[in-house]
């Protein structure tokens, strides 16, 4: 939103939220029903494609979203390191807006404009004509009306909503007040009406020149830089016709320079060219990948997960995974999951990737995935991806890598000991966070317990949890027989107590894993707040009792670059698998934190770690403090 917002800032379909499409949707339908049954001469095919040209549209324009948030997770040739928090995208997320007006605005032009139904596929000299109009008054118009927007009453009212965003990405480029968006709009109609009112429009040139605006718009907000110094060696003046990445940026970290559209010929001729855009442009192109301090390695969970992967929708990654559209848009897209995911897990299956970069003062944290679903935890290739990535960040000097989900499991790899195994002179530290885990569930239960029931599959995390709580004094109360008897093998046979049918659950404390049943959790007294142990959180049957989140914590203010959320984890809310690695790096500990012993007596040391370097715990309920 701008400083001082002035008349038209708000779209007039924000009320509408997710339902705003239904606006093209009646048009779209018209126009279907309108091609099918017309005589053959009479078809508009033109009106067709508009709907196409939408759809077109916003797929370049996720495209170039995924992109730029892998390049600048990555650090290669970035321009600005600033962070992204989750006020940019939440300012951000209707970037579409534009797309569905341009879409009725096309409409609009279709009806009203002479000879628009009866438009060719091609015409050269209509192509060249669009050509000539934008590259004289479009960008002559444009770079007077950024200047005057660059006024203080213009700034204020509307300019400075899109100026909110010093780092940019490419969604940046069109988010605009209202306002703005009709005046952008009617000024890159010019040469499409110009072109219609001499008879040469051509539907071909219109799908044309507005993919060059969106790209060329995209381009210049990406905040990597990609342009070929070649290019500028084998023509000079091309400087003077297409921007750069870096030469766009700076009009966003200075203000006051470099206003052009996309041909920058103008602040050449005007003196509002930027000092630092040659230098910024070649220190962008030699600016190699960036060696973090700590890898964070995950996978895929469901197929809907796609779009939780920072490299997705913004506007889905930064909400909690099963807290964002409604079941009508989940299944609508259920045809593009599908697609995704197998492209996602066929064209890059065989090697991990960054996907997002994180910063805990000087310490750079990268989150890699393993491109499988939580159904491919059998696979045979998992453990040599795994492999391959370890001694790959080992080669570049990680100090730390930790293993998330899946990742970490005892049937796949020993909880990671396979590969320490293997690799006894590995420089990296392998952590699979499960004494962070650990440490974080025991002092998750409220103050004052004596008495928690214990349900789920035995793991290494459940067995220090249980070894922990028996020392502190706390009963456990464990409800199946083979549970018990394997705790009591595990060491931990102090207070601990297998549940008889003759008593009832008195505990409204519960741990729970994988594996607990529908009846268990029915079962429980009104009030039980449930604490989950296992990275999956169990399905939530009881309205009247509480559930914890996996186990987490809050991570620190100073942490920068947190735009989205780890799977069903809030905001600013980090997995304890994740964090344990990340302390293990800030504590400067030589030793492996993997395989199937879990360090029981370190459990206090290592929460304390992370008090220290500001991790928080997650609230409990009220009637539990």
């Amino acid at each position: 939103m701008a400083s001082r917002p002035g008349v038209l800032t708000e779209w007039p379909w924000s009320p509408l939220g997710d339902f705003k499409y239904l606006l093209v949707v009646p048009l779209a339908i018209a126009s279907i029903i309108s091609y099918m049954t017309a005589e053959e001469e009479e078809k508009d095919l033109g009106r067709m494609l508009i709907v196409a040209l939408m759809l077109w549209r916003i797929v370049h324009s996720q495209i170039w979203i995924s992109v730029s948030r892998q390049k600048t997770a990555k650090g290669t040739k970035k321009i600005v390191y600033k962070p992204i928090e989750f006020e940019q995208v939440d300012r951000e997320r209707s970037w579409d807006d534009q797309i569905i007006f341009n879409t009725l605005f096309m409409y609009l032009l279709n009806s009203k404009l002479p000879g628009s139904s009866r438009i060719p596929i091609w015409r050269l000299d209509g192509a060249i004509l669009i050509a000539l109009i934008h590259a004289g008054p479009v960008e002559f118009l444009y770079y007077w009306f950024h200047r005057a927007l660059h006024h203080h009453f213009l700034y204020s009212r509307y300019h400075s909503h899109h100026h909110s965003s010093i780092v940019t990405k490419p969604i940046t480029s069109v988010v605009h007040p209202f306002a703005e968006h009709i005046a952008y709009t009617i000024l890159f109609a010019i040469p499409i009406v110009a072109a219609s009112l001499c008879g040469i429009l051509s539907i071909f040139s219109v799908i044309a020149y507005m993919t060059y605006i969106d790209f060329m718009n995209n381009l210049g907000h990406c905040n990597f830089e990609c342009f070929p110094k070649r290019l500028f060696h084998l023509f000079p003046p091309l400087k003077f016709l297409c921007y750069t990445p870096s030469f766009h940026s700076l009009h966003h970290t200075q203000f006051r320079t470099n206003y052009s559209l996309f041909m920058p010929i103008y602040d050449y001729i005007y003196g509002t060219t930027d000092k630092c855009t040659e230098s910024l442009y070649e220190n962008s192109l030699e600016r190699e990948e960036e060696s973090p301090d700590v890898i964070h390695l995950t996978h895929l969970t469901t197929l809907d997960s796609i779009y939780q992967m920072r490299l997705g929708f913004p506007s889905f990654s930064s909400r909690p995974l099963w807290s964002r559209s409604p079941w009508y848009l989940t299944y609508s897209m259920w045809p593009f999951t599908l697609l995704f995911s197998f492209v996602l897990t066929s064209a890059v299956s065989s090697c991990t990737f960054v996907f997002e970069r994180n910063r805990l003062r000087n310490l750079i944290h990268h989150s890699h995935l393993l491109p499988k679903f939580g159904f491919h935890r059998h696979h045979r290739s998992i453990n040599n991806i795994i492999e391959a990535a370890i001694i790959e960040a080992d080669e570049k000097g990680v100090k730390v890598m930790s293993l998330g989900l899946m990742n970490t499991s005892e049937e796949l790899n020993g909880y990671g000991e396979l590969y320490v195994q293997k690799h006894p002179n590995l420089k990296i530290r392998l952590v699979d966070g499960s004494s962070m885990a650990a440490a974080v569930v025991v002092n998750s239960i409220p103050t004052g317990t004596t008495e928690v029931v214990f349900r789920g599959n035995l793991t290494k995390i459940a067995s220090a949890i249980v070894f922990s709580l028996s020392q502190k004094g706390i009963k456990v109360v464990v409800l199946r027989e083979e549970e018990y008897t394997k705790l009591i093998k595990s060491g931990a046979d102090e207070n601990l107590v297998l549940f008889s049918s003759n008593n009832c659950y008195s505990s409204t404390v519960w741990l729970v894993g994988d594996g607990l049943g529908k009846e268990e959790q029915m079962k429980a007294k009104e009030g039980t707040l449930f604490i989950p142990f296992s990275q999956f959180p169990p399905d939530k049957l009881r309205k009247d009792c509480f559930y914890h989140p996996t186990p987490a914590m809050l991570v620190p203010k100073s942490a920068q670059n947190i735009d989205s959320c780890e799977n069903w984890l809030g905001r600013r809310v980090m997995s304890a698998w994740r964090i344990g690695g990340i302390v293990h790096a800030l504590e400067g500990w030589e030793e492996h934190d993997c395989g199937n012993t879990c360090k029981f007596l370190r459990l206090h040391a290592i929460w304390e770690a992370a008090l220290r370097h500001d991790f928080q715990p997650l609230q409990l309920p009220p009637s539990h403090l």
